[in-house]
């Protein structure tokens, strides 16, 4: 897909990767700049582990002294947040005009989920690990989840930025289950960049200034005299030595005789530079292991058959047929199926279908659509402003479940013995995996061992870790290793999704003044229980206290109007039925800020306003009116088009970044409508690498055309309808815009989250474009099921 990207940030070669300059370190006589604090006060602080010598091992407490005090310090010493009970008026912009002085902020204007989860995490950042080994290897150890994000690559970005290393010179392995790390190993809400920014630089540059000071003592040199590049300290008269043979002294540095603190901004090398991912090759050539790669010792092909509804059971089974066929080892029934193990993955799927099996009904096989639409649209509180008062616009939408659909489909290796146990699979809350596990088998959680492995996809999948639940109890009931594979189908109709949502929104306006702006969400119940709940409550956010239950205080801290539309209220209704949900990448705000965009433009129409002045005029954020005239400006907004063409646009901001998205559609069939064009423009704070920010915003381009026109999961009597990419139609490569631009605005402030925020905006666009170019208003999403 031809892509352009423009802006200071982009302008860089995404191919051309050199290694940083030559960094002259500091002298203690230096003052600080703005985001290092003195020396001194890293010197008192700052732990050092000699662990495992000959190497040198390096906790991230700088990454907590050493940095701006605007992030980790001031959150360290500032008292944990807690939900305000009424959020106050925005302090308005010198330029403001009359349509921005009426609104108020949401709370995630004041503290969002994001900056939450941050302080949860504040307690053990200094338990992340930086190692340096005698073969000169950086090694990051990451509590976090690589699931094709690219996180790997940024952090390995941020190690070798601060330690002046070459970039093929760092791996970023993933971290087992660590259970010291509390709240700070899960991987989700946008968050791992915006936590890990400060203690991973810090941990680096600390580890920088003890090789510099252990080449000083060896050549017995003033420390400051030293220079690092390349993965080595380099003396004024020539002499070299590399990280590798520095690491064993280094390691005896207790105090180092530089300052231990990450560079400016100006003196980056490597941090904003356009940069491919560190495991591409190995991806593309096979080296890289997902779980179905791995060859654990005894561990045999297995998979399940599952009932016919949603949540049945089984009512009889004869696997006679099945047990005498070829490879089969063992069939063991389960709570969730019956489960065959055999010799490969063709046998155990062949065994399966040769299964004799009745099932029970699910709970929810009396319903179908129709009847979840109505549940949810029966939800509602009412509204407050009676329509008779004044004018006003209404508009209800329904929203479909979607099924997650990662590319590698569920896998899980279980090792259960009588006193211990041992699980493979990809995690984004291991901790929570391993203490639910340990309950399944009956274990002390020390006896469990969850070790992390990269995922192929997740958009939320892998919070949740049914299958290594369901592979536990198939280990435990069959008496050895297994490797549980779900089929697409198995996750299509078993696996989770986002949860179906129908909206009511009323907006009311007088004198080309939006005076208030209502929005009723109500949702089929999302399953929250991956561990967020507690990690908002070491966070401060007492939920029971505040009569909140997890999910509305979910919603509340994410979901926020940009606009300043009179006064706002927004409440989440939930619909509890037994059907498996879970967070669908960017949540809430896929559907309620899509809700609110198509509003917008109804709105801007009901006034006599330009759709893009409406918004710029309401915005209450000046980056978000530069990101917004970006896009308009390079997207050529209000351009004459043929008929059954035409522009739509989109906004959205939240975990700390902002974009915005103009589409240009085809929808002279309405039935086949195309995407033929996208721009782009996002405002992220500092962008670590530029090619994997555009490459989450392209995906959320895809994302925003698929759940939009043409993907979503029926229910038809308690079963999903779909059951593999042949019927869920997410968008394929003919349905992708021949044009993508995408315009990164210059950095400023520290990173935002960007790995969710772009689908609100490219849907909402979509949304908006199609409404143009066929002049209907679509209530219904996607709009061809």
């Amino acid at each position: 897909m031809p892509s352009a990207a423009t802006g200071p940030a982009a302008e860089q070669s995404s191919t051309d990767q050199q290694p940083p300059a030559p960094q002259q370190l500091p002298t203690d006589q230096q003052p600080p700049t703005p985001d290092q604090p003195p020396a001194d006060a890293d010197r008192r602080r700052f732990l050092t582990y000699l662990l495992a010598a000959p190497t040198l091992t390096v906790a991230a407490r700088a990454g907590l002294d050493a940095v701006a005090p605007t992030t980790a310090r001031a959150a360290e010493a500032a008292p944990a947040p807690a939900p305000p009970a009424a959020p106050a008026p925005a302090a308005a912009a010198p330029s403001a005009t009359p349509s921005q002085l009426l609104g108020l902020p949401g709370i995630p204007d004041i503290v969002d989920l994001g900056q939450a989860l941050q302080v949860a995490g504040l307690p053990t950042a200094h338990l992340l690990v930086l190692e340096i080994t005698t073969a000169g290897r950086a090694v990051l150890h990451l509590p976090r989840l690589e699931v094709g994000q690219g996180l790997t690559t940024t952090v390995a970005m941020m190690v070798a930025e601060e330690l002046d290393a070459r970039l093929t010179d760092v791996d970023v392995p993933l971290s087992d289950s660590r259970p010291d790390l509390l709240f700070n190993q899960l991987t989700g809400a946008s968050n791992s960049v915006r936590t890990l920014y400060d203690p991973v630089r810090g941990a680096a540059a600390a580890a920088r200034a003890r090789l510099v000071t252990a080449a000083a003592r060896r050549w017995s040199l003033p420390a400051e005299t030293l220079r690092t590049a390349d993965s080595a300290v380099t003396a004024p008269d020539g002499r070299r030595a590399g990280y590798g043979e520095l690491a064993a002294e280094a390691a005896a540095v207790v105090v180092p005789a530089v300052p231990a603190t990450p560079k400016p901004p100006e003196q980056r090398r490597v941090i904003g530079r356009p940069t491919g991912r560190i495991d591409a090759r190995d991806i593309v050539t096979g080296r890289a292991k997902y779980a179905g790669d791995l060859a654990v010792p005894g561990a045999v092909p297995t998979v399940v058959a599952r009932p016919t509804t949603i949540n049945g059971t089984l009512a009889s089974l004869d696997a006679s047929a099945a047990r005498a066929m070829p490879g089969v080892l063992a069939v063991v029934t389960v709570p969730t199926g019956v489960a065959v193990l055999a010799e490969t993955f063709d046998q155990a799927l062949k065994a399966r279908d040769a299964l004799r099996t009745t099932w029970n009904p699910g709970p929810v096989a009396a319903l179908s659509d129709p009847d979840i639409r109505g549940k949810l649209r029966a939800a509602h509180a009412p509204f407050l402003i009676p329509p008779l008062l004044t004018q006003y616009v209404d508009g209800e939408f329904d929203f479909a479940f979607v099924n997650h659909a990662p590319m590698e489909v569920l896998t899980a290796i279980a090792d259960v013995r009588p006193n211990r146990a041992e699980f493979w699979f990809a995690a984004q809350t291991p901790i929570v995996a391993q203490q639910t596990l340990a309950a399944e088998l009956g274990l002390p959680q020390d006896a469990v061992t969850v070790h992390v492995v990269r995922g192929g996809g997740s958009f939320g999948r892998r919070l949740f870790f049914d299958a290594a639940v369901e592979a536990a109890r198939i280990s435990r009931a069959a008496g050895r290793p297994v490797k549980l594979m779900w089929t697409r189908n198995d996750d299509m109709r078993h696996g989770r999704m986002r949860p179906a949502s129908h909206h009511r929104v009323r907006a009311t306006y007088g004198l080309g003044q939006v005076l208030s702006y209502e929005h009723r969400a109500a949702t089929v119940t999302t399953d929250f229980g991956h561990g967020l709940g507690e990690a908002l409550t070491a966070a401060g956010f007492q939920l029971s206290v505040a009569g909140l239950s997890l999910a509305q205080a979910f919603f509340l801290l994410s979901q926020s109007n940009p606009y300043n539309m009179g006064v706002p209220t927004q409440l989440l209704a939930e619909v509890p039925l037994k059907i498996p949900t879970g967070s669908w990448r960017s949540v809430y705000s896929g559907t309620v800020r899509v809700a609110d965009e198509i509003m917008a433009d109804e709105l801007a129409r009901r006034l006599g306003q330009d759709p893009v002045a409406f918004r710029r005029t309401r915005l209450r954020e000046p980056a978000g009116r530069a990101v917004l005239d970006t896009v308009a400006r390079a997207g050529r907004w209000g351009r004459a088009m043929p008929a059954g063409q035409a522009q739509g646009i989109g906004y959205h901001a939240e975990n700390g970044g902002r974009a915005a998205y103009l589409v240009e559609i085809d929808a002279t069939d309405p039935k086949q409508p195309r995407v033929t064009k996208a721009v782009i423009a996002a405002d992220v704070g500092t962008v670590i690498n530029p090619t994997g920010l555009e490459a989450q915003l392209t995906g959320a381009l895809i994302d925003g055309i698929s759940v939009i026109l043409q993907a979503g999961n029926h229910i038809d009597g308690g079963a999903v309808r779909e059951g593999s990419f042949g019927d869920f139609h997410y968008a394929r490569q003919r349905h992708t815009p021949p044009v993508v631009e995408i315009h990164l605005l210059p950095p400023s402030g520290p990173p935002g989250g960007a790995g969710e925020l772009g689908v609100p905006a490219a849907s909402a666009a979509v949304a908006n474009a199609y409404a143009r170019a066929t002049g209907t208003s679509p209530r219904s999403f996607p709009i061809n099921f």
